[in-house]
């Protein structure tokens, strides 16, 4: 009442009894050593630490996140750890190491002593060129043992994931991105056959992010109304259900393309129209059944 006799807006129910956001980057470029990524050309190049995404978040019912990897320096998986020792909204993080590497299994167990480490990452020209090898096949089978998750991105041909997988049984992958649909109207050939693909592969989990800033055409602003990315979240729940998608937003990196509470609406909208209990399983609880964080105290 007192909101109210005040002209202040109260915030909105939240659409999930908990909110998780999966795929978020940290970093500090005024630290002395700097950061590898983002350039210092980039408009990402100042601090982003959990408090700056709490206050876009926060506001929509997100207070948790899993932290994903933006820096190839061994040494910043331990920064991240530190970070997270103090800030408690961070359940999870998913770390930077190469599968096969001569380390790798060494640096694995020694990280995965913390119990906020859920794995690792590996995308773009680096995952492209090892994830038919043998010694990949090798390192994320020692994820398997120790039930972390392996996360890829920047793969094209999504049958490859289908083929890797079958030599990891147990294997939990999770594909971030929605797998590039690339532009909900004009979808990238081949994307539709790859997650139906994909989806059958039942340890697999998929991310629903960054959607916003991967449909932009060119020299154009990318869709903003919900109903524009129908062409991808329909096809993502007929194939994976609604078991095995979860919410990511890619901030800050979003922030670029457009403010969160836009990207936010496209799949709350979606998910709100499936019924509370897909909205549970979207925000949060496919997130814990994938990356398997301990409750933080």
């Amino acid at each position: 009442m007192a909101a109210a006799a005040l002209g202040a807006e109260p915030e909105a129910a939240p659409v999930a009894q908990r909110i998780v956001d999966t795929h978020i980057h940290l970093f500090d470029p005024t630290r002395p050593q700097g950061v590898p990524w983002p350039a210092k050309d980039s408009p990402l190049y100042h601090p982003a630490y959990p408090k700056d995404w709490a206050a876009v978040a926060n506001k929509l019912g997100a207070r948790e996140i899993v932290v994903i990897e933006a820096s190839p320096w061994p040494e910043d998986n331990d920064w991240m750890l530190n970070l997270a020792a103090k800030e408690k909204s961070i359940v999870g993080f998913i770390g930077h190491l190469q599968p096969g590497s001569t380390d790798f299994a060494k640096e694995l167990k020694r990280l995965a002593a913390n119990p906020v480490f859920r794995g690792v990452r590996v995308g773009g020209e680096e995952l492209r060129n090892n994830i038919g090898t043998t010694d990949f096949a090798q390192g994320a089978k020692l994820l398997a043992d120790m039930d972390l998750v392996l996360e890829l991105s920047g793969l094209d041909d999504l049958a490859q994931i289908v083929k890797f997988s079958g030599k990891v049984p147990g294997l939990r992958i999770v594909l971030e991105h929605a797998g590039s649909p690339g532009n909900p109207q004009a979808l990238r050939p081949g994307w539709k056959e790859g997650i139906a693909t994909l989806a059958k592969t039942r340890n697999v989990f998929c991310k629903v992010s960054a959607l916003v800033e991967f449909s932009r055409p060119a020299d154009a602003k990318p869709p903003t109304d919900p109903a524009s990315y129908l062409p991808v979240l329909n096809h993502l729940w007929a194939t994976f259900g609604d078991d095995r998608l979860m919410f990511g937003s890619d901030w800050p990196v979003s922030e670029l393309t457009t403010p969160y509470e836009v990207q936010f609406k496209i799949v709350s909208d979606f998910f709100k129209s499936k019924g509370s209990e897909a909205c549970d399983k979207f925000f949060w609880k496919n997130a814990l059944a994938a990356y398997k964080w301990s409750e933080r105290k």
